[in-house]
């Protein structure tokens, strides 16, 4: 294999002498073994199955049993981030480099926080957090530094210009930062701004100048808010040059290839990555019950479902009344389609939106598919409407007093699935007190 010998030294490759270089030929990596199906890499490689895992169980024995693993830097450091420290039982970790958060539930639910050397998404509707979440990061990059020189931040905004006057309200508030020396306290002159109206621009920022900046001012932090806001404007179909197809074709080859940079640009100075997205609304088929529908329509098909004219299912029970006050069959949310392999059926596992039966105000991240496979780590900020506690009329829409949000983590590759509640306050942003973090896969 390309690079077996090059992570495990002492395997013993003779046993499986007889498909190795099948495998080398196949481009086969060790990563490519241990992450992907046996049945996968064997019709690749075209070497039988069986033999296949039989070569991961022993590479995976050979991680397990090493003391001493070559990361082509020695055992004290790894790239994109990464730590390779040895333990005094001879076991050997990778300890993933992060930006806290300045809260410890979210530094929980994040495993350390944001990573180091990653590309990571915050994602919502409007008003959910996310630039609030982000300038807490530009103030706690600046804590963290291994080398003696504070780190410094990047932020390159696409909508509303940085808010320095909000900067200073969270530099002043945070307990976390106002309790500091103050000498050791974050400041303003360690925050790089840019403002960019369009792609040309942004991806003229991003190849050339961003680099630069990097080096010069000790970069440890790049916020891209928002990261789809310039796509929008270029590539609405009315304005699109061509069709449609040619517009979304180009438009995905675009998405990936700024994936890929922004992923170039973390791995390769060691850098955090977090750029902001914007969400559109997904439509799905609503199943009413039973009872809310006429005895004289129960048994004749509905062309089209009919939605609340609510979201009904995000009402606490304990906070909020629904117009009526018996207790309302809450309406079903199904997929529109029954193949498992659609992309309908599939992103409610990965968006952030869907995959909970309480929430009929589905949203999709922008820039699809294309953009989602780029990504290292996606946090979706959930935002539901709180009601207030009053009789309602009938027919009268509830009175929204307030809202509730959550923090998600719908998936990560140094994390599990995690969730935390959360309130915006003057000092950013903070986790619910008394509300443990739900963490799950790590």
């Amino acid at each position: 294999m390309t690079n077996l010998l090059s992570v495990l030294p002492d395997f013993d490759i003779q046993p499986f002498a007889h498909i190795l270089p099948s495998l080398e030929r196949a481009l086969i990596s060790t990563a490519d073994l241990l992450t992907l199906d046996a049945l996968d890499v064997a019709k690749r490689a075209q070497v039988p199955p069986g033999e296949v895992r039989r070569l991961a169980v022993a590479v995976v024995d050979g991680v397990h049993g090493s003391t001493s693993l070559s990361t082509g830097e020695g055992v004290e450091g790894g790239g994109n981030g990464e730590s390779v420290e040895q333990g005094g039982d001879g076991s050997v970790s990778n300890r993933i480099e992060a930006i806290s958060t300045l809260d410890d539930a979210f530094d929980a639910a994040l495993c350390g926080g944001i990573a180091v050397g990653k590309l990571t998404e915050l994602v919502g509707e409007s008003a959910a957090g996310k630039t609030q979440f982000l300038l807490t990061l530009l103030l706690s990059v600046q804590l963290s530094s291994t080398s003696g020189t504070p780190k410094s931040a990047l932020y390159i905004s696409t909508e509303a210009p940085l808010s320095t006057l909000r900067l200073v309200q969270i530099l002043e508030e945070h307990p976390k930062l106002s309790a500091l020396p103050f000498d050791e306290r974050p400041t303003m002159a360690r925050v790089q701004s840019a403002h960019i109206h369009d792609l040309e621009a942004q991806d003229h920022i991003l190849r050339y100048q961003v680099p630069v900046v990097i080096k010069r001012h000790n970069v440890g932090l790049l916020v891209v808010d928002s990261i789809a806001a310039n796509y929008r404007p270029e590539f609405d179909r009315g304005k699109a040059k061509g069709s449609a197809a040619e517009s979304f074709v180009k438009r995905s080859n675009q998405v990936t290839e700024l994936g890929a940079l922004l992923r170039q640009i973390a791995e390769k100075h060691d850098i955090a990555v977090v750029v902001a997205n914007q969400v559109a609304d997904r439509f799905a088929t609503v199943v009413e019950p039973a009872s809310q529908i006429p005895l004289s329509q129960q048994h004749t098909p509905k062309s089209q479902p009919t939605s609340p004219p609510y979201p009904t299912t995000t009402l606490p029970a304990t906070t909020a009344h629904a117009p009526k006050p018996d207790s309302t069959p809450i309406p079903t949310l199904t997929v529109s389609t029954d193949d498992p392999l659609s992309l309908d059926h599939q992103q409610r596992f990965f968006t952030g939106w869907g995959d909970e039966p309480s929430i009929t105000n589905l949203k999709t991240p922008s820039l699809g598919l294309a953009w989602t496979n780029q990504l290292g780590a996606r946090i979706a900020l959930l935002k539901s409407p709180v009601y207030a506690v009053r009789p309602y009329a009938s027919g009268e829409e509830p009175e929204i007093e307030g809202w509730e949000r959550t923090c998600r983590v719908v998936f990560g590759e140094w994390c599990g699935e995690g969730r935390v509640g959360f309130e915006i306050w003057k000092g950013g942003v903070r986790a619910i007190v008394g509300e443990e973090p739900e963490v799950k896969g790590v």
